[in-house]
């Protein structure tokens, strides 16, 4: 069924579909500015490292929001969280956000270190 789907939009779109073409319509769009050089061409590391931090440092975050919300309904209800291993109180759960941070920071000091954060 994805498969017949899939070539009815594929067949859709080459019959139904815009064919302008020119050198101004084959032209790559950047953002409205003139295209410089090759898109092949090689970039600084640097680029690649600061947007695996960024990628490290939101996922982290998004994995942050559950413990948040666990955190949160266990501090209100008073009552300790049930978990595979036994119930979980709200101390507990402090203290391994605790840890998690820590190793957040030893990943940013480790990253000031090797100065992935400087330009120059």
């Amino acid at each position: 069924m994805v498969i017949a789907f899939v070539a009815v939009i594929m067949a859709l779109t080459h019959l139904v579909g815009p064919r302008r073409r020119g050198r101004l319509k084959e032209e790559t769009y950047e953002a409205g500015m003139p295209v410089i050089g090759d898109a092949r061409g090689r970039f600084n590391a640097r680029f690649y490292v600061v947007a695996m931090v960024f990628l490290l440092f939101d996922v982290e975050i998004v994995l942050l929001w559950p413990w948040v919300m666990a955190f949160h309904d266990t501090v209100v209800s008073g009552r300790p969280l049930a978990g595979p291993a036994g119930p979980v109180d709200a101390g507990f759960m402090a203290v391994a956000v605790g840890v998690f941070f820590l190793t957040l920071l030893a990943g940013y000091a480790y990253d000031l270190g090797k100065g992935v954060f400087r330009w120059q």
